[in-house]
């Protein structure tokens, strides 16, 4: 019997994708140098995460130790706790921008964030931004333990006493070590069964901290009598010519603690029921939940300041105050909760998915997880986080600089370039549309490296206080510096629709660099 199927599409053009789009069985190439089963489209029938699982996912990720300490950081440097607040607030609804507009082929495509990157980068340029994206999320990932190791340590200390005394490895405890190591196995245990059990993970533990969080509050606020001394104290930088020098690279820096996942949010979207499920679970869980939780974090240290004489910022540290047995293990539950939901989510499966795209037959999704942890333990975390300027400001403004540019790249290419249609078949095939020069489209390296250079170029650091000149790496570039995520995004994005044509803006054209 004569097949009535129409032909396939003329190969220079891209019909209108629908919202959702699979594979046609049979239709996924097989070569291995660019295909296996953790890269290849989620089918639609296990698109299944819903609203609560998007918003249960942020609830989750946002609730951790260095977010309860951004506040902290903020008011170091002249903030009141209304400055600060608001400063995290703006940088949350700026950063949901991107993470919204890159987690839509989540939902349309089933993709990840590096198989993404190829219809821009190409199918070997796409491993460009995919291992620098895993560079950071590994050394965030042992960072992150390295805090949760050293959170445990502080609690059990408390409740058997004589731990920090114990015999000295490498300059710290070797019980250190073994609640840094635990902790590091137990992380790796979870990630390993999957996205399924992660999924599940999330579900209950947003609840869960949410719980912690608040019973915190009650407990500070039972002891002081109520909330003062913090919340009224004037900002020392007002609102004048002093604030706004500070306020930009603040607000440059709190964007770039979620610029990681602006990048990588289709690893997450690419399971989603819909795109209503992602936008409003992500709308719903980012910028609230990091907004309430700053505001949290005041109030309480607010209470600490009241009730014993100084303002403690670290939650571990003021839990370890008590000596209410419950209360501590309570809390060491809530560290171990809080701690590997945001690492886990954040900081392993975007670079268990990229090194699988660096070498799909060698590397699946659970191997990718394992090398992560593996190369976040040999960065020494413990080394990166002992210089405060180095820690939090050299590393978030150069980090968010560099994955500004590269987001940049790709909301030009997928919203702007291709109206987000994909030829899906051919994010997996050699040869075809994405292939460009030799698996490589000079277009987005090219504007990566300007619009790197610009994020980048004028770093600089205070003399002695990180590794940058005091007048910049490029010093006419230094008063950029202050703004990388935002100079690297629109500048790459600027300068890629400028290097891609005009001629390639309506999708599916014939020519441009989308059909060489």
């Amino acid at each position: 019997m004569t097949s009535t199927a129409p032909p396939p599409p003329p190969r220079d053009r891209i019909p209108a994708a629908p919202d959702r789009v699979e594979l046609p069985t049979g239709a996924a190439p097989d070569d291995n140098r660019f295909v296996n089963e953790d890269l290849l489209p989620v089918p639609l029938e296990r698109r299944d995460w819903t609203t609560y699982n998007f918003a249960a996912l942020w609830v989750g990720m946002a609730h951790n130790i260095p977010s309860w300490l951004l506040a902290s950081g903020l008011v170091a440097l002249g903030m009141d706790w209304k400055q600060a607040v608001l400063t995290i607030a703006l940088a949350n609804l700026i950063v949901l921008g991107p993470m919204l507009l890159t987690g839509h082929a989540g939902p349309k495509y089933g993709i990840p964030f590096p198989v993404l990157a190829r219809a821009s980068f190409g199918l070997r340029g796409a491993n460009l931004p995919a291992l620098i994206r895993a560079a950071v999320a590994c050394a965030w990932f042992g960072i992150q333990t390295w805090i949760g190791g050293v959170g445990i340590f502080t609690l059990l200390g408390k409740i058997f006493g004589g731990w920090a005394n114990a015999a000295e490895i490498g300059g710290q405890p070797w019980t250190l070590w073994l609640c840094f190591i635990l902790f590091w196995a137990l992380e790796l245990a979870i990630i390993y069964r999957g996205m399924d059990t992660l999924r599940r993970f999330e579900n209950w533990a947003a609840p869960f901290v949410i719980v912690g969080a608040l019973v915190l509050l009650v407990w500070v606020a039972v002891k002081a009598g109520g909330f003062g001394p913090l919340l009224d104290q004037p900002s020392k930088l007002g609102w004048g010519k002093e604030f706004w020098p500070v306020f930009f690279p603040s607000l440059m820096g709190m964007i770039a603690f979620w610029a990681t996942l602006s990048l990588n949010i289709p690893d997450f979207t690419r399971f989603g029921a819909g795109q209503r499920a992602q936008i409003r679970g992500q709308s719903l869980g980012l910028p609230t939940t990091m907004t309430l939780f700053a505001l949290l974090s005041v109030l309480v240290t607010s209470g600490s300041q009241a009730v014993y004489g100084e303002a403690i910022w670290d939650p571990v540290q003021l839990v370890a105050r008590t000596d209410n047995v419950f209360g501590l293990l309570y809390a060491l539950v809530t560290v171990l909760v809080a701690t590997i939901s945001v690492n886990i989510a954040a900081n392993v499966v975007s670079p268990a998915y990229d090194l699988a795209n660096l070498a799909p037959k060698l590397v699946n999704f659970r191997t990718g997880a394992l090398v992560t942890g593996v190369v976040g333990v040999v960065i020494m975390p413990w080394k990166l986080t002992e210089t405060p300027e180095l820690y939090i400001f050299t590393w978030l403004g150069l980090v968010g600089g560099l994955l500004g540019t590269v987001a940049g790249i790709l909301i030009a290419d997928y919203w702007i370039v291709r109206r987000t249609v994909l030829d899906l078949a051919d994010l997996y095939r050699p040869g075809g549309r994405y292939w460009y020069t030799n698996g490589w489209n000079w277009r987005a390296v090219t504007a990566f490296a300007v619009g790197g250079v610009l994020a980048v170029g004028g770093s600089h650091s205070e003399p002695g206080k990180g590794p940058f000149p005091a007048d910049g790496l490029i010093p006419f570039l230094r008063p950029l510096a202050d703004y990388g995520w935002a100079v690297g995004l629109a500048s790459s994005l600027v300068l890629y629709v400028l290097l891609t044509g005009r001629e390639n803006v309506t999708p599916g054209s014939s020519s441009g660099p989308a059909a060489r």
